[in-house]
Order: structure tokens, then sequence, then C-alpha cells
């Protein structure tokens, strides 16, 4: 009998030999500033920031190419770094001069949201580009719903770029289940070839762990153990970062960067500046943990401008959700939210409004806009400006043209935001006035903003259940006057979008290869399905299989086309017969299609394990 279990991406050899660094020395960023576009400076927001941007057009220094002729990617994320935490969103007791030169030198979004106010469902949507009303995993984990997991359905920008030949690494905090290699949910297996750090939610809560997952294998941590404290996480993850820098210098990247700070608890070897300010020991580290957050981002751009590629990266900065309060650190003490309402697990926008920073020295004009821009439209920017084919139903739009120096890029008609997470802190649970338990559902249009709250946690109870309100973001950004009750109609028609927005499953047009097994024992078939579920037309597809040294494959249908327009597939199957082997076996699937100029190349695997009957 053969048992079958499918992945979805290829194992790839990564590099080794990163030294083990002592406990964190506690820098300001004194290093040298990044390399910035000449003449430029930040605007302000709204129109003002749009003329702004539509002069300095013409005056943009010209794309420089990689050897390859295209550009690299740094996507760094905080966890739970407050939309006011950073100098240049209005912070006054925390440094951070990294960032703030970032701001000035690039585009800083005033009106960034993160898909959702917890961890886990904020991630997968900035992965995937479906919203919390979409995506699949949409809580954090909590009760008997356990720790979120990715699925073979799930495709990330990752997998998107490389298809195109990028060397892509996930480096830092994970936040999917389970904890096991070789399974759809983990970043191997879903476009990431280089992984390093914690891959589940909880296990992220730790900054002096025993172990640390590289790709499929715990790698252990001596000094850590028995209770020892000795290796601050966030230095190895640091210079694996920095290491894959260096690794793929000469050849385009994606780098998805995720320290797990500032999140609680709050601890940092060295509370640094900070150990003689008038403050607890959880708010000094925790300032400390916001401004070495700001030193990772400034190594790693001195880093690329150190190797001669900051010319040719884009770097963007963000955070998966509003500021925290557990562990004893207080955002009121730092004005955490800015002006906003709220904090993590409120959708209000304290909640979900975060910092978002877009840089890159020879590529994106310095400015500020205030366009509304979710976290997901991550992954059709970074198809676009890589030139590589994405799916067409994700619920991001590409921010190409706006990063490009153009004020004409595309807006969403509504943002949707959903919460379902029984876990409260006081402050949290104050701004939501008790209904924090609550599950909860907040969309923008335009400059209006509904919130409401069922009665409980089931989110099926009729509408005249529920307890709605709505804001004026433009008159009201702190979403302290409740406008339902004088403007009913249109309170309405934004619960009717809501309703709309929140699907129980979302049917995915499908994309890349998928992969079937039929039968067991000496004889199977397998079937394998190439769709293009991109925008544009795909020329010369072909499926392949790759089987072990004695095994026998004959296909039962075509293997290529002349062509696959948008929504149209390729599919073939092949009769696999087994050697007289015992041990495990894995076949590999491959499916390749010219995209305009580019080849595109999508891997899958199938694992027979068991002995031929």
């Amino acid at each position: 009998m053969v048992a079958i279990t499918i992945g979805s991406a290829a194992r790839i050899a990564v590099h080794r030999g990163i030294r083990m660094p002592s406990r964190r020395r506690f820098l300001t960023g004194a290093a040298a500033a990044p390399v910035a576009l000449a003449a430029t400076s930040a605007c302000e927001a709204g129109d003002e920031t749009q003329r702004a941007l539509d002069n300095k057009q013409a005056s943009a220094v010209p794309a420089v190419q990689s050897p390859s002729g295209r550009l690299n990617f740094v996507v760094i994320l905080a966890d739970d770094l407050g939309y006011g935490e950073l100098g240049s969103y209005g912070q006054k007791l925390i440094q951070t001069p990294r960032l703030d030169a970032l701001a000035a030198d690039g585009l800083r979004f005033t009106d960034a949201y993160a898909a959702a106010p917890v961890c886990a469902p904020s991630r997968c949507s900035l992965l995937t580009g479906l919203h919390s009303g979409h995506a699949t995993v949409r809580e954090n984990p909590w009760g008997p719903g356990g720790q979120g997991a990715l699925t073979d359905r799930d495709f990330t920008f990752a997998e998107a770029l490389r298809a195109l030949g990028y060397r892509t690494g996930a480096i830092g905090k994970w936040g999917f289940g389970p904890e096991a290699p070789d399974q759809p949910s983990h970043p191997n297996s879903r476009g990431f070839e280089e992984f390093y750090g914690y891959l589940t939610h909880h296990h992220a809560h730790d900054y002096f762990p025993e172990y640390l997952w590289h790709n499929g294998t715990r790698e252990e941590i001596p000094d850590n153990k028995g209770g020892a404290r000795e290796v601050y996480a966030p230095d190895l993850i640091e210079e694996r970062a920095l290491s894959f820098i260096d690794a793929h210098r000469d050849e385009p990247f994606l780098l998805y960067l995720a320290p797990t700070v500032p999140h609680a608890p709050s601890q940092d070897p060295d509370a640094g500046e900070y150990a003689d300010r008038p403050w607890t020991g959880p708010n000094k580290r925790h300032a400390a943990q916001v401004t070495s957050f700001d030193t990772l981002v400034g190594r790693v751009t001195d880093r690329l401008t150190e190797r001669g590629i900051a010319g040719r990266t884009v770097v963007l900065v963000t955070s998966d959700n509003g500021p925290h309060e557990e562990g004893g650190t207080d955002p009121e003490l730092f004005d955490g939210n800015g002006p906003l309402r709220g904090i993590k697990r409120n959708l209000y926008e304290g909640g979900i409004r975060v910092p978002f920073i877009a840089w890159s020295p020879r590529h994106i004009p310095s400015g500020t806009t205030d366009r509304p821009t979710p976290l997901t439209d991550l992954l059709p920017t970074l198809a676009d400006l890589a030139g590589a084919p994405a799916p067409t139903d994700v619920d991001g739009l590409s921010l190409a043209p706006l990063l490009r120096g153009r004020a004409n890029a595309a807006r969403h008609d509504s943002l949707y935001f959903y919460r379902n997470h029984a876990g409260v802190t006081p402050r949290s649970d104050a701004a939501d006035q008790g209904r924090g338990r609550r599950l909860a559902e907040a969309l923008r249009r335009g400059d209006l903003k509904a919130v409401r709250f069922a009665p409980g946690q089931n989110r099926l109870v009729p509408d005249g259940q529920w307890e709605v309100e709505l804001y004026d973001l433009a008159r009201d950004p702190g979403e302290q006057r409740d406008l339902a009750a004088a403007r009913p109609a249109q309170a309405d028609a934004l619960v009717k979008l809501m309703r709309e927005s929140w699907v129980p499953t979302y049917r995915r047009t499908p994309f890349g290869i998928t992969l079937e097994v039929t039968g067991q024992g000496p004889e199977f078939t397998v079937t394998a399905t190439l769709a293009n579920g991109s925008a544009r037309p795909w020329n010369a597809p072909r499926l392949t299989l790759d089987a072990p040294s004695g095994w026998k494959l004959r296909a039962l249908a075509p293997v290529t086309a002349a062509h696959l327009n948008a929504g149209e597939h390729l599919t073939t199957r092949w009769q696999v017969t087994r050697a007289q082997v015992s041990t495990g076996t894995t076949l590999v699937c491959r499916g390749t299609a010219h995209h305009g100029e580019d080849e595109v190349a999508y891997t899958a695997t199938v694992t027979a394990t068991g002995s031929r009957t």
C-alpha cells in the first residue's frame, strides 16, 4: 500500500554558518543614514501631497536594474508597533532616527491599515492579499479553534516572486501552525526557500527560546537551556537577515523580515538610554525594543548600501496591528496610538491603522500620501513591480503607480475588517465600552467608517441585534462622535457592505499548480493542473513530472498547450508504477509557461511512503 502526502514546494538547499551573537548591546541608530533621493522632502497629506508627488515624477532618478533586470524587495513587519510610536508619526519619548530618515526620504502613508487588530489574521492577509472576510486565518489562536494554519489554497507574495526565480527568505515570526516541517502551512511550502525563526504564534512570545526553526529543522540554542537566558532571539534574527542579503546580493531576492519586537513581554537585555527615565521597567524595556527595531531597520538599509544594491531595492516597513498594553506596558505614556481611539484588539483606528513607509532611493520619490491603504495591497504591488503574474481574486490593489510617483493608483471602494477574539486587556475593553469579547466588524468607505458589535460571538444573528456606530474620519479621526443615529441611511449602506464582505469559505480562482493522487499500491495516478488565474495570457504551458530512478511514468493526456488565456488551465494525468523499494520517495511536478518575455515556473511535490505491494 502507498501512503500519499502532498506539499506545494520543493525543498531547496540554503546557506549555513551564521554565528551566534552575545547579548544585545543597545544602540540608538548612530550609523550613517541611508542613501536618499536628492533634493526631496516630506510633503503634507491630502491634495497637496498628490500634487507634490506628481511634480517629483519628472525629476526622479532613473531606475537602476539588477543583473537580472529586477528589483529586490525587503518587507519588514514589526509586531504590535503602534501608529504613534515613530517620531515621523508624532512620537516624542522614543527615539526612532533611522525610520524617521526613511520616512523623510521615502513615501510615508498616513492612512495605512493592518487587516486585523491581532497578529495571526493580520499576517495571513498581508501574505495572501485577502482581507479578513475572505482569508483562511481570521482569528488569533484561542479557544477550541487553536493555532491557525495556511493551506495549499493560499498563495503568498513569496510564491508569486519565486515563480520568476527570486530567492526568497522569511526570517523571524511566522505565526501559523502546526509546529512541524513538510506541511502546507510551513514557510517552505508557501514560497519561502529559506526560513529561520518561530513557526507558531505562542512560541514567538519567548525572547530567549531554547530553539528556533531553520527550514524543517529545530535548531537548539544551548545557552538558553535549563532556564539560562543568554541568547536574545532578535540578535539571531538580525544576523540571519543580514546574511541573507549578503548571500543573494547578486541575484533578485525577496526578504520578509518579521522580528518579534515590540510584542510583549517587554524584554531587552539593556534599557539603554531609557534606563534613567522615571518609568516602570516594562515601559523602559518597551521603549528600548521600539528603538532596537529602528536600529534593525537601519542596519538592513546600511547593508543594502554597503553592498551597492540599495538603488535597486524597495524597502517596505509596517506593523501587524496597533500598540499593546501587555506585561505592564502603558501605551498612554508613549501616546502609542497617536490621535486615534483604541489599541491592539480594537477595530477603532488605533487598533488597525499602522505606520507604513516605502523607501527606495532611486525609485520612490519622497512625500506623504493619505490614500487609504490596506496591507493586502502588498501581494499585487510586489508582483506588479517584479513583473510576476498574480491572482486576480485577491482583495489588494497594486500600489506600483503610487510608488513610482504617480497619483493615479487605484483606490479601494471600501476596506473591511473582522474581529472575533475573546481575549481582552483593560484599555482595549474600555475603548470598546465593555464589548471587547464580542465579535465585531468595521468598514471604511471614503471618509465614513462604520463599526458594529454582535451581541456575542455569533456573526449570523440578525442585523437588528448588532450595535452600529458611524464616524466621519475626515472631521473626527479619533472616532468620538457617533453619527449612526443622525445618518441611518449611510450607516445601513456600510452595514450592507459588511455583510457582503464576509463569506464562510472564499472560493478561489485556481492559480499555479494543484495535484491530486488516486489509487493505492504499486500503481497509482497523479493528476496535475496548471491554472492561469492571472489577468494576462500565458504561452507554451508545459507540465512535467519527475520520479525516482526505476519508477515508470506514462502520460495519459497532453502535457503541453499553445497558450492559456486568463482563467484557463492545463490538466494532465500520469500513471505511476513504483519500483521495488521500501523507502520514502518523492515525485516533483513542475509547471512552466511564458508570461510576456519571462518564464514562470511553479513546483509541487508528491511524497509516497510505504512498501510496494
